[in-house]
């Protein structure tokens, strides 16, 4: 009677399976890693609410797609539905029984097992997947190279394949080299170099990448006939874990560096400006160096936004001052991990001479005159008086020529080639240092600076300038 009441309860499992109206399956229960699994729903039924299904055992649902057709079961006709979602299990797991509404009842999937085995990669497999370093140990900042290989056997064909890029998080990406391809008897190998760095202290994880390829198979259709399809498996490599040190206390950089700096010119006119162009190469983290920008007392400085090209740093510092001074010497302070010593390389400094400088206004004296000059003040006195009469008559000869030029000036062209062209930047900023004092004078000079030496570009409108020149008695 047990048996007989256990072979009921089976019984009525079984029949409750066959006229369910959710059934749940998958294409193979055992696969390999790196195998997609395809979970089908079956759905029979009116008023049906597909269920939004967005990851299974903990991974994303990479596609999904869907199937209605039509059956007459004693003249009545009945939807089904076959919902399908594709995902990649990484390890053995379980898919949760799931819910779906249908009409006002809800109705669930019984629970369902995936055995994942481990993907095994020999010497003869058709694709093999690898990632190596440079360095297992390095300093924060240290630039190390991560080395991909794809290796594909000769014989073994691909209708597609998408390359997935291992998770960097935790490192700078310096620079990516170009794949380059080579072949031997057996494999076609295909090479990619990144060059990178750590941002932090501690172990780092570089995990695996990933290749999925496309093949060809066949399977039997619901009449046993093979029909051809595409099989996606993806391929791992393996996994990474590099250990970033701190660097010692008081530097930032990291690597190996040499530094050199050069001057357009030594000598200049007042308010001319000297271009300085400063070349850092080398190894290592030249992201992390900060602008030369010197501060220099009475002299302006204006600084170019630094560049990059791969091993090579320039920056480019322009000068204006109306008075002799020095460029200072530059330094730079790194840590060499081969020898595991600090170091300081510095620029040379500059000297540089203004001409035309301004000439201090020299304190007015009186000089009391000796006795034995009176003499000859008295025949200066005469000679004055003559001079006088002569200067009387050439002041009435000069406003005769100036009315005459008044009345024919239409004859007349000047010359306007010497006069002050406020269109010229550069001339109007020199012009107007002579009154930075006004703050108004200030504003203009910004903007003029920002426009000459910067990439930042200033409105300057033509009423505010010519009033401000106006103003200046500039002209």
């Amino acid at each position: 009677m047990k048996n007989l009441g256990r072979v009921l309860i089976l019984l009525g499992l079984f029949i409750n399976t066959l006229f369910a109206s959710v059934v749940a399956s998958v294409d193979s229960k055992t696969v390999v890693q790196g195998e997609m699994v395809t979970l089908s729903l079956k759905l029979d039924g009116e008023d049906i609410k597909p269920p939004n299904i967005q990851s299974i055992c903990g991974e994303d649902v990479i596609s999904t797609s869907s199937q209605t057709s039509i059956e007459m079961i004693n003249g009545d006709f009945r939807k089904k539905y076959v919902l399908s979602y594709k995902f990649l299990p990484q390890k053995t797991c379980e898919i949760e029984p799931i819910e779906i509404e249908i009409g006002t009842k809800k109705e669930y999937t019984q629970r369902i097992k995936i055995d994942v085995e481990a993907q095994v990669i020999t010497k003869d497999s058709p694709f093999i997947l690898s990632i190596e370093a440079s360095k297992e140990e390095l300093f924060v900042g240290e630039t190390f190279e991560l080395t991909l290989l794809f290796k594909q056997r000769n014989n073994a064909t691909a209708v597609d394949s998408e390359f997935v890029a291992p998770n960097l998080q935790g490192f700078w990406i310096k620079s990516e080299a170009k794949p380059i391809r080579f072949k031997d008897d057996n494999y076609t190998t295909t090479k990619m170099v990144y060059t990178m760095a750590p941002q932090r202290q501690g172990d780092l994880k570089i995990s695996p990448a990933q290749m999925k390829i496309a093949t060809r198979s066949h399977s039997r259709d619901s009449w046993g006939s093979w029909i051809p399809q595409i099989k996606w498996q993806t391929f791992f490599s393996n996994e990474l874990i590099l250990t970033a040190k701190k660097l010692p206390s008081g530097v930032d950089l990291v690597g190996k560096f040499s530094i050199d700096a050069k001057v357009d010119k030594t000598s200049i006119i007042s308010n001319e400006a000297i271009n300085l162009e400063i070349v850092v190469r080398g190894t290592g983290n030249l992201e992390d160096i900060k602008t030369f920008k010197p501060t220099i007392e009475d002299v302006s400085v204006f600084d170019e936004k630094i560049e990059i090209n791969k091993e090579v740093l320039t920056q480019k510092i322009a000068f204006v001052s109306e008075k002799d001074f020095v460029i200072p010497s530059m330094s730079l302070r790194y840590f060499d991990p081969s020898t595991k010593t600090i170091h300081t390389i510095q620029t040379k400094a500059f000297k540089i001479e203004v001409k035309g400088k301004k000439v201090q206004e020299q304190p007015l004296r009186i000089k009391r005159e000796d006795t034995n000059h009176l003499d000859a003040m008295n025949d200066t006195k005469a000679s004055f008086a003559v001079s006088l009469v002569g200067g009387i008559l050439l002041f009435i000869l000069g406003l005769i020529i100036g009315v005459v030029v008044m009345l024919f000036k239409p004859r007349f062209s000047i010359s306007k080639k010497n006069l002050f062209d406020p269109k010229d930047e550069k001339k109007l900023l020199i012009r107007l240092l002579e009154f930075q004092e006004d703050e108004e004078v200030k504003e203009m000079i910004a903007k003029l600076e920002a426009n000459l030496y910067s990439s930042e570009k200033q409105v300057i409108h033509k009423k505010d300038l010519k009033s401000l020149l106006k103003r200046l008695g500039i002209s």
